[in-house]
């Protein structure tokens, strides 16, 4: 017990460390911490750490989704419906025949280990790769559909992966009973997210405390998760759904103080969850590394390559055409939705990254069939799995900067980021105004004294004068200027606070009541700041 807290400690240390250098050298958290991992599972007498598949599945993989879900707008979700899930959906069942093809054929391997291993590695990741477009600054409908496609992707691939066991398992496999089933789970895991997220805004809305309604929060995604799961289904699709019904349903149903607070504690566990994911997954090359000793190095070297070759390639061979004919096909779709250009289809053909998912489902095989002999090949898709994500991982998600920059996406995405930043501005003196309006006509209807209606007013007029009038670089130095000096005065109130604590003038309790004013007038200066636009 003792060893594993300490290792604990040393991954949680870790964690730190290597976000600090990859802020440093721009370089995307997860591509170090996989490398990270994959060194400190070499470091003598470093124990072996296995991942255990329920840990990600069941642990790791529920708050992931939902945290995710609920960041996604609906709305964007919505209108980009046909994109995400021909990618979600038909890309990866591409993939996976595509995998199961080329190693019949050039391995050797049977039909139903080789759709296995499609299935497994067929899911790209949304962590790393959204990391790094995120600070390109890449247009937000390339951001959306990659976000849309990392949601519902692994789902698509979990119940592949099920029917395969069950084929390689049984020896059996039914196409029209697979479809069906398929369509059940996908019906039924869209009603069932519905309810529990209808469920848990209820609950937390009633509950009227920020405390348990965080923790509410915490049991959502693992109700929505697991019992799908359980029933035989992938429960990705039910906190797909959840998330997005609680995003879209939940301002109006949220208290501000539970907001405030489950912004930062959902920040801090997705940080942790998605760090010692990484971590663990490169920790699993040592054990991987023992266990493909059995086989000839030359055979999984070229297994390996071949499958992560065939799975990059198959996603730039589906994503042109999926992109192109239904627009050639449909003059509808042609005239509502334009086709993008060739360089935006690039960068998310380009976006392959395979992440943790995979490895934790090819570490979820069954070690023996039915009949008690050992599942076959067991072994070498573990190393496999793993190789395709290092590839990707570290090839794509190292590369990915130089592609957009080479292919120009970036700027495409400055006059959208221009325009969403003009009617941020706009929204926020609208909302104001309408809030004078309201001032108005409650100072009309009640007998309201004229301190109280002068301190609304000023506050009214500080909080519209802290808008910047345009987003031109003379207006935004003027602003930027205005923030600085607000923080060194905030600086200056919150030392002055502490000498009067000293001396004993005030109570810890009181500094705690000022500092937290003054730590959430510091948090909207972050949350007003806008980035200076080159034109």
């Amino acid at each position: 017990m003792e060893a594993t807290f300490q290792i604990f400690l040393i991954l949680l240390a870790v964690l730190a460390g290597t976000a600090l250098l990859a802020r440093r050298i721009d370089v995307a958290p997860a591509i170090l911490l996989l490398l990270a991992g994959i060194m400190l599972a070499f470091v003598p007498g470093m124990p072996t750490v296995e991942l255990p598949p329920e840990l990600v599945l069941l642990v790791f993989l529920p708050p992931l989704i939902y945290s995710a879900s609920v960041a996604m707008s609906w709305r964007e979700f919505r209108s980009n419906l046909r994109p995400i899930i021909l990618l979600s959906v038909g890309c990866v069942i591409f993939t996976a025949c595509a995998v199961a093809t080329a190693t019949h054929y050039l391995i050797g391997l049977p039909w139903g280990i080789g759709f296995l291993l499609g299935a497994i590695v067929a899911p790209p990741d949304v962590v790393a790769p959204l990391a790094i477009a995120r600070k390109l600054g890449m247009p937000r409908r390339i951001l959306v559909v990659l976000e849309g496609e990392g949601l519902a992707n692994d789902a698509t691939a979990l119940i592949l992966y099920r029917f395969a066991v069950a084929a390689i398992s049984t020896g059996v496999f039914s196409l029209p009973k697979a479809t069906g089933t398929f369509a059940v789970i996908v019906i039924g895991e869209i009603l069932f997210g519905v309810a529990v997220g209808w469920l848990s805004l209820r609950a937390r809305h009633h509950a009227r405390d920020p405390q348990v309604e965080i923790t509410l929060s915490l049991l959502t995604p693992y109700l929505a998760y697991w019992i799908p799961e359980h029933l035989g289904g992938s429960g990705v699709i039910a906190t797909v759904t959840c998330g997005l019904y609680i995003s879209w349903n939940g301002p109006l149903l949220i208290s501000s103080a539970t907001r405030l607070q489950g912004i930062f504690f959902w920040d801090l566990v997705i940080y942790l969850v998605e760090g010692l994911l990484f971590l663990l997954t490169g920790f699993q090359m040592r054990l991987l590394f023992e266990k493909s000793k059995a086989f000839p190095l030359q055979d999984i070297l070229f297994t390996t390559a071949l499958v992560a070759i065939i799975v990059i390639v198959a996603r730039f061979a589906w994503v042109y055409p999926a992109t192109y004919l239904p627009r050639l096909l449909s003059k509808r779709t042609r005239e509502r939705d334009p086709a993008p250009s060739w360089q935006a289809a690039f960068v998310v053909a380009f976006t392959g990254v395979r992440g943790a998912v995979s490895l934790a489902a090819a570490l979820a095989l069954p070690f023996t069939l039915p009949g008690g002999e050992a599942f076959p090949y067991r072994d070498m898709i573990l190393f496999v799995a793993f190789g395709v994500i290092f590839i990707t991982l570290v090839g794509l998600g190292l590369g990915l900067p130089a592609v957009v920059r080479w292919l120009g996406v970036a700027k495409d995405g400055r006059s959208e980021h221009i325009a969403e930043h003009e009617a941020e501005i706009a929204a926020r003196r609208e909302a104001l105004d309408a809030a004078l309006k309201s001032l108005d006509a409650i100072t009309d209807d009640r007998e309201l004294s004229d301190e109280v209606v002068k301190l609304l007013r000023a506050r009214h007029e500080i909080r519209t004068s802290q808008l910047p009038s345009s987003l031109d670089p003379d207006a935004h130095d003027i602003t930027a200027a205005g923030t600085a000096l607000t923080r060194e005065l905030i600086a200056a109130e919150r030392k002055f606070i502490h000498v009067l604590l000293r001396n004993g003038k005030i109570t810890d309790e009181t500094r705690r009541r000022i500092e937290r004013d003054l730590d959430l007038e510091e948090a909207s200066l972050s949350n007003r700041e806008y980035p200076k636009i080159v034109l």
